[in-house]
């Protein structure tokens, strides 16, 4: 049985493990906020449970175990702000809080009941992939708004971040997932592009911002 702490870092590095090429303690760190003599304890922890591989000096390794249990949390978490939004009528950015509790309720009914009342969705609010109950996670093959060209048309399908400064920055600007969104230019100095969607003809994104935009083909 894992413990909350044990199970929040299990959840951060099979995250990270999709988006770096090797993850070592310094990652882990960061990302945590936690110390590094602290990450180093729960990684032994983790390590002798078999969750993880590692050795000192070398990149953490999650064992198809750790991936199992790690991709359980996300399950609950993605369906618990799906959950929120949907049934409750949260907004997307006051959910994350809330699910990082939730998610650690150890009843699979619980969970398969959420997802009964939801009608068994796919993605979160946030268009992240929901893991089934057997751990599949169905992908999609999205790009970079800020990979776009000029007078690309595409749909707004997925944020690649998802912290609440950023969450309130976009219903700011009422872009929300499903849009149809128009690339007119992009300035060469910064990246940053000029685009148009719904009530907005020529609504400024930083490069920042484009960069944390998933898009599909519109």
């Amino acid at each position: 049985m894992l413990t909350i702490t044990e199970e929040n870092y299990l959840k951060t590095i099979f995250l990270l493990s999709n988006t770096e090429a090797e993850i070592n303690m310094a990652d882990l760190s960061r990302r945590l906020n936690v110390s590094a003599p602290t990450v180093n304890s729960m990684v032994k922890k983790l390590c002798e449970k078999g969750y993880i591989l590692y050795e000192k000096y070398q990149p953490i390794i999650i064992t198809e175990q750790g991936k199992k249990n790690a991709k359980g949390i996300i399950r609950r978490h993605r369906l618990t702000e799906m959950f929120l939004v949907e049934k409750m009528g949260f907004k997307w950015g006051n959910v994350h809080e809330i699910a990082e509790q939730i998610e650690h309720i150890k009843s699979p009914v619980f969970f398969d009941r959420m997802e009964e009342l939801l009608e068994f969705p796919m993605f979160d609010p946030h268009g992240s992939p929901i893991p089934d109950k057997q751990g599949k996670i169905t992908e999609r093959k999205l790009k970079k708004l800020s990979d776009c060209k000029k007078e690309d048309t595409v749909k707004l399908t997925a944020l690649g971040f998802t912290s609440k400064r950023f969450l309130d920055f976009l219903s700011k600007r009422q872009l929300c997932l499903g849009l149809t969104i128009k690339v007119i230019d992009i300035e060469s100095f910064d990246g940053s592009m000029t685009v148009s969607y719904k009530n907005h003809e020529n609504e400024v994104l930083s490069k920042t911002a484009c960069e944390r935009l998933l898009v599909e083909k519109g």
